[in-house]
Order: structure tokens, then C-alpha cells, then sequence
């Protein structure tokens, strides 16, 4: 399609501009006057510094750009993506403008400003299509996010799930029993996830970002070579990434270490929980940590894998490898407990055997699209790895270190008081954490699109997400408040137990708004690598909330630990929320002009 330039009294020049409709972008003109006009028709656009954009037909009738959908050679739908998103609708002019007014004399002005827009042609063709591009971009973006957030939706449920059955299949044992393995599964939790999930959440970060540095620079290479292959497709591209083999060699040197810590100092280890060489809970208990512990290594690398796939925007692989594992798991826990009659011992053997079918099996699928061990060790990225979950290990820690005492204090109320306390904290950490699902995607997308500098993508991501945490604590707390008293009775019978438990009814359900956004802000941070500020934060949230849970079960027993646990969620969702708001931080393009954004991304991303 052929374009008519004309520019004061300068001879017509014409361009090719395939695709682009007769509309010439403002910016490519630099501010010089022109006057744009079609052939055979008469759409023509006067850039005069104030100008707005219309159509007149052959009797010099003028119409605003809402009815151009007349215009035969511009579809209704390429002139409502011009209106919405082209910035040359609402700045130009239109005027007819006979054939016979054209000059014939020539003008270096015209000839300057024919070169610089014949250079762009490509450029031009491609306006109206990027326009609709843009107008779809929100719904791929939340579509991508929400595809991740699904299986991940299940992932994250599958765990909590199997330890909810686990904790029903041993309350029916008895309270002491359900006492001693609640005591037993705090401090395997503490241990091995003081390590683990600082791995899981850099290993996030890391394997996106570096599969977007791969990408980006495997496609400067095909452009250079004139190829318009699609990288990495097909099974011949397993990908040799630093970022994941650090993240297994870590895995399995940490997942040792921690089984060791829980088996030989399992004693020990009770001890500082509460639990007396005297008290009833202690036998049972002994034997229920010593038994998981030999399950650390698999437990360690299982979530180090699912961060890996995180970064690969892949949160379907480990879905399947931990729901087969779990299922297993769950099939044992009868067979094992009552038809062997292993007791508590037997739910810990389950559980070991399920971590290592879970770990084995997302192995396997890793090894078809990456390189697990790398041939020389010097690539990998051990001292990046290091800083960034040394900051979460400080972080992992105050978490741990909150939560551990608020179960000991719980504990020192009696099994009958720590039974409870296990019911009411694994519902609340089950049913809260499926929120983690849709931080861990935002993590994983946030990383990608930021380590290219898009933060106009990452705003929206970010936005969306703390919209739906919102939405979904709402919608977790109703449908808490109004099912958990029925709800606790599948976990125990023990009418003493029950009574206790209704009162924690208001714990349960009214914190979860606050614990959804709790957990959107920490996957909003890690997806930034704001892993410091993260570990600080959480170091005064924790002291806080530690103090008062250490004085409140004194004076207030049982519901004074959970109102301990209830304000170390509100502190951390309050340091979450001022983080985003500062300006100086990280989250500057939130507050940015989202028009400058394109030009001031990289100076800025480089600048901190």
C-alpha cells in the first residue's frame, strides 16, 4: 500500500508501508510538519504541532475518527485497536486535499524526513498489529499466570493434604500419640526446611532468570544468522544450566547433613521443646523424628526440584510425581499403622518411602530438559546461591524460630492442650499455604520478565496477584468459619480434644486474608531478588512476635499462642505492603509513569 508524504511546499514522495493502513506513527516523524494521504481515497492527516485525526469524504464533509470503520480499505476492528492504544488518534486533523494541490517543486526538508520514515517501514507495517498484540497482552499474561498457578494450586495442596490424613490416621491412635507426633513433625520441619526453602525459592529465581539469559542470547545469535528456528525445541535441547545443578548438589549435601541432625539428636532436640525425659509424649516421639529423619535427603531435593521446575514455568511435572508419591503414601498409612500395628512409626515410614518415589520420579522428568550434573564445577554458581539463601537462611530461621516456639508453648499446655493445637495449626497451614501457589508462579514470572527489563508486564503480574490474594483469604475465610468445627472431628474423637478446638475456630478463619497476602508479598520480593530486605524484615517480625508469644500463654494459655501467631502474620504482611510502596526500592516502576517506563527501565535495573 502505497503512502503519499507531503510537507509544506515539497514535492510528493511515496513509501511502501504494507499492513499499517494508511496511519503514519507520530514518533517517526520527529516533529516535522506533514500531510499523510492514501491514494483513491481521501483519509488524510495534517501534523501541524496541534492537530487531531478524522475523515472527510470527496465533499470535504468532515467525520471524527469514530465512524472511519466507513473507510473501505481500514477494518472496524484494526480502527477501534488505532482509537484505543495509537497515540495518533487523538492528536490529528483531517482535511480533504485535492490531487491538483499538490506542488511539484522538491524540498530537502521532505526528502530528510521520506528517508528517516523508509528506514522504519518495517516498523510501520507492524502499528496496528502490535496495537491488537497489546490489547491481547493482559489476557496471555493472566492467562500464563493462571495456567502456573493451577497445578501449582495442587501441588502445594497435595502435601498439606497427606500430612491432614497423616494426622488422622494417628489421632485415632490417641491424644498422646497424636501429641508426640505433632511435637516430632515441628522439629522436622524446623530442620530440614531451615535450608530448604531458602534452595527453593533461589533456585526459582535463578533457573528463570538464567533460562531467560539463554534464551535471549541464543535468539541474538539466530538473528544474526538470518534463522527463524524456535530455540530450545525439540528433544535434542537439554539445556546445560548452572543454576540447577548447584541447586542438586546443594540439595543433596544439605538433605545429608539434616538427617543426620534429626536421627542423632533427636533427644536432645525434644528436650528443648518441652518434652521431658518423664512426660508420655517422649518415647513415641523419639521414635517418630528418628524414623523421618532418614527421609531428609529426599525431602530436601524433592522441594529444591520443585523450585527448578518453577523457574522452567513448568508446575505441572511435579504435580503428577507428587501426587503419585502422596497417594502412595497414603494407601500405607493403614496398612502400615493398624495392619502391622507400627503406630505413629508406621505414618513415618509412609512418609519416608513417598519423598524418595517423589524425588526419584521428578529426577527422571528433569534429566530429559536439562544437564543435571555439570562436567566441570566451575561454572556453577555456588557464591550466588550462598548470598541469596544466606539471606533467607536468616529469614527461613525467624520463621522457624516463631513458629517452633509457638508449638512449645502449646506443648507445655498438655497433650490434651498440644493435640488441639495440632489440629487448629495444620488446617490454618494447610488451608493458608494454597495461597503460596499463586505467589510461587508470580515469583517465577516476575523473574523471567524482569531480568529483560519488561516491568510494564511485571507491574500487571503484580497487581493481579494481589488482587486474587485478596479475594481468595476472603473467600478461605468464610468457608473456614463456617465448615471447621464439623471439620475437626476427622481428626479426632476425643471430646476433650474438640472442645478446645472450637475455640480456635476465629484463629483459623480470620487470619486467612492476612496470610494470603502475606505469602503474595514474599513471592512479589523473591521474584525481584529482594531477598535482603526479605531476611531483614522478617528478623524484627519474628523478634516481635516471639516476645509476645513467650509472655501471652502464660496469661492467656492456649489462645494466647494462636494470638501470637495471628500478629507475627499481620507483621508480615504490613513489611510486605511497605515495601511495595516505597519508591526507592525495588518496586520504583510501581510508582513510575508508565510512559517512561521503556526508556528508563535498563538505566534504573543497572543503576541498583
Amino acid at each position: 500500500m502505497a503512502l503519499t508524504l507531503l510537507s509544506g511546499s515539497s514535492r510528493a514522495s511515496s513509501f511502501y508501508a504494507p499492513q499499517n493502513n494508511g496511519i503514519l506513527p507520530r514518533e517517526l516523524t520527529k516533529g516535522k510538519p506533514f500531510m499523510l494521504r492514501l491514494p483513491h481515497s481521501s483519509l488524510v492527516s495534517r501534523r501541524n504541532g496541534s492537530s487531531k485525526v478524522g475523515y472527510a469524504d470527496s465533499g470535504s464533509r468532515k467525520f471524527p475518527l469514530s465512524i472511519c470503520n466507513q473507510i473501505r480499505f481500514m477494518s472496524s476492528q484494526s480502527i477501534h485497536s488505532l482509537r484505543a492504544k495509537c497515540p495518533v488518534a487523538s492528536n490529528f486533523d483531517v482535511s480533504a486535499v485535492a490531487d491538483d494541490t499538490l506542488s511539484e517543486d522538491s524540498g530537502r526538508e521532505l526528502q530528510e524526513l521520506s528517508d528517516t520514515v523508509s528506514s522504519e517501514t518495517d516498523g510501520i507495517g507492524n502499528l496496528l498489529a502490535d496495537s491488537t498484540a497489546a490489547s491481547n497482552h493482559s489476557r496471555d499474561i493472566k492467562g500464563e499466570l493462571l495456567s502456573l498457578s493451577l497445578p501449582a494450586l495442587a501441588g502445594q495442596a497435595i502435601d498439606p493434604l497427606a500430612q491432614l490424613m497423616e494426622t488422622a490416621y494417628v489421632g485415632r491412635l490417641g491424644s498422646v500419640e497424636l501429641a508426640s507426633a505433632g511435637v516430632s513433625i515441628s522439629l522436622f520441619n524446623v530442620i530440614s526446611k531451615l535450608f530448604n526453602i531458602p534452595l527453593l525459592s533461589v533456585a526459582t529465581s535463578f533457573v528463570s532468570e538464567d533460562i531467560a539469559r539463554t534464551e535471549a542470547g541464543f535468539s541474538l545469535s539466530e538473528g544474526d544468522q538470518g534463522s527463524s528456528s524456535t530455540p530450545f525445541r525439540g528433544k535434542a535441547e537439554r539445556r546445560q544450566l548452572s543454576s540447577v545443578s548447584t541447586a542438586l548438589l546443594l540439595a543433596v549435601c544439605i538433605g545429608i547433613v539434616e538427617a543426620l541432625a534429626l536421627y542423632l539428636g533427636s533427644g536432645p532436640l525434644l528436650s528443648l521443646m518441652g518434652i521431658s525425659h518423664t512426660s508420655p509424649m517422649r518415647a513415641p516421639a523419639q521414635r517418630y523424628l528418628a524414623l523421618r529423619a532418614l527421609g531428609a535427603p529426599a525431602f530436601v531435593v524433592s522441594l529444591a526440584l520443585q523450585g527448578i521446575f518453577r523457574g522452567f514455568k513448568d508446575t505441572k511435572t511435579p504435580v503428577f510425581s507428587l501426587a503419585i508419591g502422596n497417594f502412595i503414601g497414603v494407601v500405607l498409612f493403614p496398612i502400615l499403622m493398624f495392619y502391622f500395628r507400627l503406630g505413629a512409626s508406621g505414618a513415618a515410614i509412609s512418609i519416608v518411602l513417598s519423598q524418595y518415589l517423589v524425588s526419584f520420579s521428578m529426577l527422571w522428568c528433569l534429566n530429559k530438559r536439562a544437564v543435571l550434573l555439570p562436567p566441570k564445577l566451575g561454572g556453577l554458581q555456588f557464591v550466588g546461591y550462598l548470598k541469596s539463601g544466606g539471606y533467607l537462611l536468616g529469614r527461613t530461621l525467624s520463621v522457624l524460630f516463631t513458629m517452633t516456639l509457638g508449638t512449645s508453648m502449646a506443648a507445655r499446655q498438655g497433650p490434651v492442650a498440644m493435640a488441639a493445637h495440632q489440629v487448629c495449626l495444620q488446617v490454618w497451614l494447610a488451608v493458608s499455604l494454597l495461597t503460596d501457589a499463586l505467589a510461587a508462579s508470580a515469583q517465577a514470572l516476575i523473574a523471567g520478565y524482569s531480568s529483560k527489563g519488561d516491568y510494564r508486564v511485571v507491574r500487571e503480574i503484580s497487581n493481579f496477584v494481589m488482587k486474587i490474594g485478596v479475594v481468595t483469604g476472603v473467600i478461605l475465610a468464610v468457608a473456614l468459619g463456617v465448615s471447621f468445627p464439623s471439620m475437626a472431628t476427622l481428626f479426632t474423637q476425643d471430646m476433650e480434644v474438640l472442645g478446645i478446638v472450637k475455640t480456635g475456630v476465629l484463629f483459623v478463619s480470620a487470619s486467612q486474608p492476612i496470610n494470603a497476602l502475606a505469602f503474595i508479598f514474599d513471592g512479589l520480593h523473591y521474584g525481584v531478588s529482594d531477598f535482603a530486605y526479605a531476611a531483614h524484615s522478617m528478623m524484627v517480625v519474628g523478634a516481635i512476635s516471639s516476645a509476645f508469644l513467650f509472655y501471652a500463654p502464660r496469661a492467656f494459655g492456649l489462645p494466647g499462642v494462636w494470638l501470637g501467631l495471628t500478629l507475627f502474620m499481620g507483621l508480615r504482611m504490613m513489611a510486605g505492603f511497605i515495601r511495595i510502596m516505597s519508591k526507592d526500592g525495588p518496586w520504583w516502576f510501581l510508582h513510575c509513569d508508565m510512559s517512561s517506563l521503556k526508556e528508563g527501565s535498563q538505566g534504573q535495573k543497572h543503576a541498583r
